[in-house]
């Protein structure tokens, strides 16, 4: 194939998962070979769709994807599917490499593990369970299950999620030397700005995609420029149209031939609207909220004597003494695979050795997997579970603020977007009003326009917080009170 040969074409392609409401609407743009493109979009709008639509999973309701003939194709997912958890390692890229039935099988795969985890800087023994291991080592091993079967065409769904600062410096240093074709859906900015050559904008209101050349940083400026050209023009063409129409209404009231001229006004307003341009509007932001905390509390909320890491896969305990009260914040830091998200797990349950919960403080927990939720509840019926009163406004104001809207507020859990999820998770603590918030990699999945106005609602939390997360930016926007560094 040629290097400038469109590897992937939409032709004007539509889809959705509702009748009569298209989540894509004649969708048209190419990949070239060898481009690293960056899909961008709001929480909910498609991207993931889109993948499914490039891997046959799903097929348009019109239009063509066409996928040049013999391409072979290979995604990283958001998260590992349930019932691939409680496979070992072998087992788990045994299904990655050979999951095409049609294909030759191949048997001899441990070496190929091997190198495919030094690839991604993960060692551990093949007969280890995949549900063992930490969310960031979990997000490590869904990158080195698409790589080991070294696709021409790479798909990469949100890859930096969970990912340590190391974590992500290893997958940037790779994907600048990839030489093959990758489309790669992603919040995180700086990451995106430090290969990417170009950028498709899935548009959540005109349900179609612009696409842009140029880095991410390069194209964002480019999509603010358009807007404000096409605002400027809308502002002249509004005051002209008025203009016109102050005329015609001025020559119809002094009636004879004046009226000829009134009625060519107005149809030369009507031209003028016609000439306005849609503009296209920005992402819509969550409203800012206030998560309140459980009333009536006082005096020692949690105490931290002692605490567990993972080091050379082994566990070793160390002494601690951290006293969480009223409207002290915690930050536990570590490596991926210290030990973070089953700490905290243990601490939300009330099951930590070494970590003691006051009695009667309601815990809110923000699992990074939104293992919390159960896929099967509608969206309401996950919110109404948690809400201290059973009030429907209330229950759908509180909704509408993380825009879950009418149309998917009876949604299944299940058939929301990973930032979706997230949202709900957020909603569902706004509703519970806990004592001791503790929130395991909160911006994950979450759109970037979101997450200033989350950081200011946990600043603002006045319970006592437990919080783990690797985005530095997003933790100096909130007090912290404390640290417990794991690595140390």
């Amino acid at each position: 194939m040629a290097k400038n040969e469109a590897i992937l074409r939409f032709e004007d392609v539509t889809f959705g998962y509702t009748e009569n409401k298209p989540l894509l609407n004649e969708v048209a743009f190419s990949i070239r070979r060898g481009t690293k493109t960056t899909i961008m979009g709001q929480n909910g709008a498609g991207k993931s769709t889109l993948f499914n639509l490039i891997e046959r999973n799903i097929l348009p309701w019109s239009g063509f994807v066409h996928v040049v003939r013999g391409v072979s194709i290979a995604v990283s997912r958001q998260v590992i599917p349930r019932d691939e958890l409680d496979l070992t390692i072998r087992e788990f890229f045994d299904k990655a490499l050979n999951s095409d039935p049609s294909a030759v099988r191949i048997y001899d795969i441990d070496p190929r593990i091997d190198e495919i985890l030094e690839v991604v800087n993960l060692h551990a023994p093949h007969e280890r369970i995949v549900r063992s291991f930490s969310g960031g080592q979990q997000a490590r091993l869904l990158l080195a299950s698409a790589l080991i079967q070294n696709p021409e065409l790479l798909l990469l769904d949100e890859p930096t999620n969970n990912l340590d600062k190391d974590g992500i410096e290893h997958l940037t240093k790779f994907l600048k030397a990839y030489d093959k074709t990758v489309i790669v859906i992603s919040h995180d900015a700086d990451f995106l700005n430090s290969f990417t050559d170009g950028v498709l904008y899935l548009d959540v209101y005109t349900k179609k995609i612009e696409q842009y050349v140029g880095n991410y940083f390069d194209v964002k400026e480019q999509i603010v420029a358009r807007q404000e050209r096409e605002n400027r023009k809308n502002a002249l063409l509004a005051k002209e149209i008025q203009e016109k129409k102050d005329k015609s209404n001025m020559f119809a009231n002094k009636g004879g031939q004046m009226r000829m001229v009134a009625k060519r006004m107005r149809e030369l307003a009507e031209d003028l609207e016609e000439e306005k341009v849609e503009v296209r509007k920005e992402d819509r932001t969550i409203r800012p909220f206030i998560i309140q905390s459980q009333p009536e509390m006082s005096g020692e909320i949690a105490h931290i004597t002692s605490y567990q890491v993972i080091k050379n896969h082994q566990p070793k305990i160390h002494k601690a003494d951290i006293h969480l009260r009223r409207n002290q914040h915690l930050l536990l830091k570590g490596p991926n695979g210290s030990g973070k998200s089953t700490l905290l797990e243990k601490i939300a349950k009330n099951e930590a050795e070494g970590t003691k919960i006051a009695g009667g403080i309601k815990v809110g927990y923000y699992r990074q997997d939104f293992s919390t939720l159960n896929f099967e509840d509608t969206v309401y019926d996950s919110l109404a579970e948690v809400a201290i009163k059973k009030n429907e406004e209330m229950i759908r104001s509180t909704a509408a603020g993380f825009l879950i809207t009418s149309d998917v507020i009876n949604s299944k859990i299940g058939n929301l977007s990973e930032g979706q999820k997230g949202l709900v998770a957020f909603a569902r603590l706004v509703l519970q009003k806990p004592g001791l918030l503790i929130l395991d990699e909160p911006t994950n999945h979450i759109n970037f326009r979101h997450i200033p106005v989350i950081a200011e609602a946990l600043n603002k939390y006045d319970g006592a917080m437990i919080i783990v997360s690797h985005v530095p930016d997003f933790i100096a926007k909130i007090r912290i009170d404390d640290v417990l560094d794991l690595d140390k």
